[in-house]
């Protein structure tokens, strides 16, 4: 096992001098007469100095707008801080800003078809002239278009041609199930929807046409349909007419429109550019609006200076349209970066899927997420022993927390040189708090440090911050890409709800939050799945760390449920590998590593065998679901399936709940 802050990787000097934050370090001291020691001092200026700092990505990166802005912040207050009142500007039309040409905008790929690729002088016709469709349809500024798309070019030309003329993009990949489409749209009323009639998962072909129709009926707002082929044989696009619904317009027809008279929308900073939701495991999904400069100025900031990423670079996430990260995806190539999409299963036809991808398209910059690793790990697979990787020079882990063991597999089993990257942010501002860094070294379990511009700290119960000492995630400086607002959101009310309910005027991300004294961070675990036992607060993180150290234990998930007279049940489940049942060995094993590792706190009351841990569709645990119905809560209330990648996971936590009445005996 290899131990927590051991040091994976070391920057060479070289690398350092070629990193795009030495370039803007150095443009600071020509053009600011600014100098800094190392990254802390870079970053301790950004925050202490936010105006100055966001007025110099604006001007480094060389944003362009029609109206200039009078100041950087003008309401500086959260929630509602203003950002560059005055500017007006288009976040699609600066993807477009350099010269179209012949070269790759973006490479696509998916369960049967190889890998492709698009102009941009292809991609910017296509968004033209669907944006030219869009207007002469009766879509303006504000206006809500929503899609039901697999990860494809069509979706990329959908957003962009959406936003370019200020409307405003929503999508779902349609792997989600019709109810909870519905508990998203519903809340915009959008005006019109682009359909996909079906989609490949694991060599399986999947019709959507019927839920296609299920939600069209519950969506008295739209005015316009556009199918888009899904998945199926090449040539096969005569037979799909049959899947066109009455009064739905071709893909091919609406993109014949032509861009003749199309011109980018001039819109202010903060006006909306997206909505995108929260996971909706306990309730209607929150509907989160970014803006137009906010999210501009945030990718640019962090895909240059933080991912360290340079033009006609690849970079390859596997995502689909329900998660935050295709929307950063999507969002490289506004430095002019070519994303990879893939539409699929990731282990399909075998676990190499995705590195046969990062070969082909020779991605310099792979993305993935600890539960990938995990399938990775228990299917055996090593990467540098099969494929070409001389390209891949970082790798971005996302999704959950991060452990030691999860990111010196990537060294063992990838490259010894890759610098990896683990970070943490999230859907409410489509980016990250803390993450990547150019310049420090990476250690095994640590984020290497606060993005610039992040006013990050751990607070304790007091509302204090404190350093080696686990608390609160909080923010203490507003941030450009923060959301301007929830969508049908009177007052504001469930936007306060969700963040500054606890400290005034201070956003509380809902995350145990630890920074080290040479600003590597943790992140812990939800604080809202906290197990909080005899007063001391446990990321759930620690356990699932522990247990990789358990060799027959596949996944685990662990609950605290508050019992009346300040008593407490913490009971742990876990999927064991093919081949092993739970018995008193086992247990003690578990309960022995526990102990060992951490404290006589961690070790649960009892341990039980499930076949399988609940998920959500973007990868995360339940775990607030699952304590919710063990403490009795309607399964309704607790937890939506049609967010989860195995609903049937559930039916043993709803049985448990029915048949024990007192936890305190297990």
């Amino acid at each position: 096992m290899i131990g927590e802050g051991q040091l994976l990787w070391k920057p060479l000097r070289q690398w350092l001098a070629d990193a795009n934050i030495t370039a803007y370090m150095a443009w600071l001291g020509e053009t600011r007469g600014l100098s800094f020691g190392d990254y802390a001092d870079l970053q301790r200026w950004s925050v202490e100095n936010l105006d100055d700092f966001w007025a110099s990505i604006w001007e480094y990166f060389d944003i362009r707008a029609s109206a200039p802005y009078t100041s950087v912040l003008g309401r500086r207050q959260m929630p509602g801080a203003e950002w560059f009142p005055g500017a007006r500007l288009n976040y699609a039309e600066h993807i477009f800003r350099s010269a179209t040409d012949d070269a790759p905008a973006l490479l696509y790929a998916s369960e049967n078809a190889d890998l492709a690729d698009m102009s941009w002088a292809e991609l910017e016709t296509r968004v033209r002239s669907l944006a030219c469709w869009l207007t002469t349809a009766g879509v303006g500024q504000g206006d809500r278009v929503a899609a039901y798309l697999t990860n494809s070019p069509e979706a990329v030309v959908a957003m962009l041609a959406t936003t370019s003329i200020g409307a405003v993009w929503t999508a779902v990949s349609p792997d989600f199930g019709t109810p909870s489409v519905l508990d998203r749209f519903a809340q915009l009323e959008p005006k019109v929807l682009f359909y996909a009639d079906s989609y490949q998962y694991g060599g399986k072909r999947y019709q959507r046409l019927d839920d296609v129709r299920k939600i069209v009926a519950g969506l008295a707002s739209l005015e316009h349909l556009v199918h888009v082929p899904g998945a199926g044989a090449p040539g096969a696009s005569a037979a799909r007419d049959e899947m066109l619904l009455e009064g739905a317009t071709r893909w091919r027809d609406a993109l014949a429109t032509g861009p003749s008279g199309f011109r980018y929308a001039q819109v202010p900073f903060g006006h909306p550019l997206w909505i995108l939701f929260s996971s909706g495991t306990t309730g209607i999904p929150k509907a989160i609006v970014h803006s137009h400069g906010g999210i501009l100025i945030e990718q640019l900031k962090l895909i240059s200076l933080h991912f360290n990423m340079k033009r006609g670079e690849r970079l390859f996430f596997y995502t689909t349209l329900g998660w935050m990260m295709w929307n950063f995806l999507v969002s490289s190539m506004l430095l002019r970066i070519i994303p990879v999409l893939y539409d699929g299963n990731p282990n399909y036809p075998n676990g190499e899927r995705l590195w046969e991808l990062v070969e082909a398209s020779r991605a310099n910059l792979f993305g993935a997420s600890p539960t990938f690793v995990q399938m990775q790990q228990g299917a055996g697979i090593v990467p540098r022993d099969k494929f070409d990787l001389t390209a891949l020079q970082s790798v971005m882990l996302a999704g959950s927390p991060v452990s030691a063991e999860c990111m010196a597999w990537f060294y063992d089993n990838v490259k010894e040189d890759v610098w990896l990257m683990p970070g943490s942010g999230g859907t409410d501002i489509c980016s990250g708090f803390v993450g990547g860094v150019p310049g420090p070294n990476v250690y095994a379990g640590e984020i290497q440090g606060v993005h610039l511009g992040v006013d990050a700290h751990a607070f304790d119960e007091e509302g204090k911050p404190v350093i080696n000492e686990v608390g609160e995630l909080v923010i203490t400086q507003p941030m450009p890409s923060m959301p301007i607002c929830f969508w049908n959101d009177p007052g504001d009310q469930r936007y306060r709800e969700t963040y500054f309910d606890t400290y005034p005027g201070v956003w509380r991300h809902g995350d145990f939050f630890m920074i080290n004294e040479r600003g590597g961070c943790f992140v812990l675990g939800r604080s809202d799945a906290t197990l909080n036992r005899y007063g001391i607060r446990i990321g759930t993180a620690e356990i699932y760390r522990a247990m990789e150290a358990v060799e027959e234990v596949d996944d685990s998930l662990i609950v605290n449920l508050d019992l009346p007279g300040g008593r407490f049940f913490m009971p742990m489940f876990v999927k064991l590998k093919n081949g092993f049942a739970l018995n008193d060995d086992i247990e003690q094993k578990i309960r022995r590593t526990l102990r060992e590792r951490y404290t006589p706190r961690h070790v649960p009351e009892k341990i039980y065998q499930v076949d399988d841990i609940p998920y959500t569709l973007t990868g995360k645990k339940m775990e607030v679901p699952v304590r919710r119905i063990l403490m009795g809560t309607a399964v309704e209330k607790a937890a939506n399936p049609s967010v989860m990648r195995n609903p049937e996971s559930l039916d043993y936590f709803i049985r448990f709940a029915e048949e024990r009445t007192d936890y305190s005996l297990g």
